[in-house]
């Protein structure tokens, strides 16, 4: 559908049903659960983007509620506040080191205070923690996010990631307790997969999100022709002349990313030094833009190594499109040039008649190589580092006289990211790598990562409606570049700091990508340029930023470009976001100087108040209202990527049996609830209610290599009469644990010391009770022995806790040499 709204062409989707109920649904009485609202409010202005992210919980239990929610962000925006807004009360959040406010977050919680805390465990990947929801309370978390929209051939693109989708993850289990609540078990090559891999709804689940996106466009001044929504149902206003409100259409869910594409024409970018000076002195940040000079034809041989992902993730269209992209990108090559073909799961194949190395680009080679793509289905898992390096090894040539180029093809879809760019950096130093992600719920963080690692480009491509489009871009980025060897420096009083320079290798210039860099600077008090000037003829003096490099003709090409002054208040912060992932991704390929990366990061994070891996943002309320300290621990369920068949779904992601409900008695946790038999409908289908079958009958055949079969259920009391589970009737273990109690009321009856007398006694008589439930076993003398010096009201009540609480500390287990947090494994 098409709707004109003033100058500008709307291209919309017709909004798709969704079915409101289904199988598997997780409800309370009082509702779904915990979270039940997101709402993203963006403007843009020009190339500029600000974003206000509200995630509302409401607690539908009768208990204290603590909720944890792994989603995805833009992962080249800037997070740049956090607040919580509770009842009649506004918390303001800090950006602290994270292992200081991951303590700060915790004591806050034993305390009975309202808190959360925001954790990025990947470029576009964080965990939101929120605790003490009290009983039908609902409490709202709102982000800020601030960045810019990246500009090519001709047009912007906004895009908000609304699903984790499930991530292959290699490696052995590690022992001792997960470092989070997801459903992948850590392994010794992703230290933190159980926090990268959030419970899993099966389809047909009500949907238990209410979403809400605006995006109020004003394009100040760019020549704005069209606004295409690709993958949602939208509505466009006109408030205000030449200034636009695109609204999603209600009822849709979050399980793909909203992708909006700004057609701003080839006027929007334009080659420009944008300088915001700190506070105090001459200092400051600067972003430079520069857009690529017009193509000369000349043309250099490319050594080509084409890798293509083949796993159980990349079913369906995703599929049929990588196939297409890949023999696009092999019908492009010249008799010039030399290429292979790599296709892989958790092994590779290559094409038939073709040497395991690199062949000349013949016509019957070519033929060959698209022969076997056009062969290629789903399968296996997702063995990503194996055939990267096998292709960085292929281009390590022994000349410089040909383009080395890697091109992967994928949806990104793993956890060992950054084990992978640890390994390959030194390999990528020569070799020029492109990515392709293909997916509805793309990790981008990670192939923008590879890409800017290797000095290439990251094409998305989020259905099969856009991948002409995309392939068309591809194929200039993968063409002999514009301009190589990019350099800086400074001019008229204005000096580059070269380390502080983002993205730290500066990516070749290719006809329609402009060159952004930010960095920082520092000189004299120079009067800055308002924008008159020229970048061809500067005036002399001025301060000026200067590139050079190698034309594709071999000749030497430069460009000066004077300063403007700029009021933008973002840019620092733009500039810090950059500047951090690049010391994240440095602190992954070096092993000494580690230490000194990671102070260098806190610095800049906690500096321009910008999240990142080593800090976390924390909110803590004064205000304590949970005083008995009792809490329910519930990781959010989130929908499986829009177009993911779930039969081919990762094994990390679904449950391979039912039994995988972890229930314990402060906390359940639903990782994977299976689909229910039902009784035949009409013409024999299924439908609701009929007998599960027998644990004991016979397993259907198995799957083809790389599907994993959904879970049946194995009790048919799980489904109940009304088609719900309703979590306060699972049956929690009638004994407590020894050790849970002590983590618990040890923090809780420390925390009382300057309560009431009578506050102290009644949370001593609550203690007892517990000791009371404990099953026999050891320390039974010793608990026999407390709970006479408890209930003895001769003695007073300071002196009854501190022997609990000496009792307690007894209970703790001798100091084990101390493991890294895992964000820094």
């Amino acid at each position: 559908m098409t709707v004109r709204t003033g100058v500008v062409e709307v291209v919309e989707e017709a909004p798709r049903p969704e079915p409101e109920g289904g199988l598997g649904a997780l409800r309370t009485e009082r509702g779904n659960l915990p979270l039940e609202l997101i709402e993203v409010r963006s403007h843009v202005a020009g190339l500029a983007v600000r974003t206000e992210l509200a995630q509302g919980f409401r607690n539908p239990y009768d208990v204290p509620l603590e909720a944890t929610y792994i989603f995805p962000l833009p992962d080249r925006a800037a997070v740049t506040r956090l607040r919580m807004e509770a009842a009649d009360r506004v918390v303001e959040g800090v950006v602290k080191e994270r292992e200081a406010a991951r303590a700060d977050y915790d004591a806050a919680i034993a305390e009975g205070k309202r808190a959360s805390i925001a954790e990025e465990e990947r470029p576009g990947v964080f965990t939101l923690r929120v605790g003490n929801i009290m009983p039908g309370e609902r409490v709202v978390v709102r982000t800020t996010l601030s960045g810019r929209l990246p500009y090519e051939d001709g047009q912007a693109t906004f895009r908000f990631p609304l699903v984790v989708a499930p991530r292959y993850v290699p490696g052995a289990g590690l022992p001792g307790e997960q470092v989070g609540s997801g459903t992948a078990d850590d392994t010794d090559q992703v230290p933190d997969a159980s926090r990268i891999s959030p419970p899993i709804l099966l389809p047909g689940f009500p949907n238990p999100v209410r979403l809400s996106i605006e995006v109020a466009v004003d394009p100040v001044e760019l020549p704005l022709t069209g606004l295409t929504s690709s993958l949602h149902g939208v509505s466009v206003e006109e408030p205000d002349a030449g200034r636009y409100l695109v609204r999603l259409d209600p009822g849709a869910r979050a399980d793909r990313d909203f992708v909006l594409r700004l057609a701003y024409g080839g006027s929007a970018a334009a080659t420009s030094l944008a300088v915001a000076r700190d506070e105090q002195g001459p200092a400051g940040t600067f972003l430079l833009t520069v857009l690529p000079p017009e193509p000369t034809g000349a043309v250099r041989p490319r050594d080509v190594a084409l890798v293509l992902d083949r796993s159980g993730s990349m079913s369906g269209w995703k599929m049929a499109a990588a196939r297409r992209s890949a023999a696009r990108i092999v019908d492009t090559l010249t008799a010039a040039d030399r290429f292979s073909v790599l296709t892989f799961d958790d092994e590779i194949d290559v094409p038939d008649g073709l040497t395991s190395g690199l062949s000349e680009a013949t016509d019957r080679h070519r033929f060959r190589a698209v022969q076997h793509l056009a062969a290629v289905d789903a399968r296996g898992g997702t063995e990503m580092e194996t055939p990267l390096h096998q292709a960085a090894d292929l281009l390590t040539g022994d000349g410089t006289d040909r383009d080395r180029v890697l091109i992967l093809v994928t949806d990104g879809q793993v956890g060992n990211e950054d084990g992978m760019l640890k390994s390959l950096g030194r390999k990528l130093k020569h070799i020029r790598v492109h990515t392709v992600g293909i997916d509805s719920a793309v990790n981008a963080g990670f192939l923008r990562r590879l890409a800017t690692l290797g000095g290439g480009h990251c094409e998305l491509v989020e259905s099969e409606d856009r991948l002409d489009e995309a392939m068309d871009a591809i194929h200039r980025r993968i063409g002999t570049p514009l301009v190589t060897g990019l350099r800086l420096a400074g001019a008229g009083g204005l000096v580059v700091d070269q380390d502080s320079v983002t993205p730290a290798r500066l990516p070749d210039l290719f006809v329609g990508a402009p060159l952004v860099v930010a960095g920082r600077f520092s000189g004299t008090e120079t009067a800055v340029g308002d924008g008159a000037e020229s970048s061809d003829s500067p005036t002399i003096g001025s301060p000026t930023i200067v590139i050079t490099g190698t034309a594709a003709d071999g000749s030497a090409w430069n460009t000066r470009v004077p300063a403007v002054e700029a009021a933008d208040a973002g840019l620092a912060q733009f500039w810090a976001r950059g500047r951090i992932r690049d010391l994240e991704d440095r602190y992954l390929s070096t092993y000494d100087g580690q230490a000194e990366i990671e102070q260098a990061i806190v610095a800049t994070s906690v500096d321009h108040s910008v999240l990142s891996r080593f800090t976390a943002f924390v909110v803590v309320d004064t205000r304590v209202v949970n005083k008995g300290g009792t809490l329910k621990q519930v990781t959010q369920p989130v929908d499986l990527p829009d177009g993911w068949d779930a039969s081919l779904s990762m094994a990390s992601a679904l449950s391979d049996d039912l039994d995988d409900l972890v229930v314990s008695s402060r906390s359940i946790r639903v990782r994977h609830a299976a689909p229910m038999a039902s009784p035949a409908g009409p013409g024999g289908a299924p439908g609701f209610g009929a007998p599960l079958p027998s644990p004991s009958a016979p397993m259907p055949a198995s799957p083809p290599r790389g599907q994993v079969p959904l879970p049946l259920a194995k009790e048919p009391a799980f489904a109940e009469e009304s088609l719900k589970m309703t979590l306060d009737q699972v049956a929690f273990p009638g004994a407590l644990d020894l050790g849970t109690l002590a983590t618990t009321w040890l923090a809780r009856l420390t925390a009382a010391e300057n309560d009431t007398a009578e506050v102290q006694e009644e949370l001593l008589a609550e203690f007892a009770a517990e000791l009371r439930e404990l099953a026999p076993g050891t320390h039974a003398e010793e608990i026999a022995e407390l709970l006479t010096t408890l209930t003895a009201s001769d003695k007073p009540v300071d002196e009854r806790r501190g022997s609990a609480i000496a009792f307690l500390e007894s209970l703790k287990p001798a100091a084990k040499p101390r493991r890294a947090p895992f964000w820094k494994r």
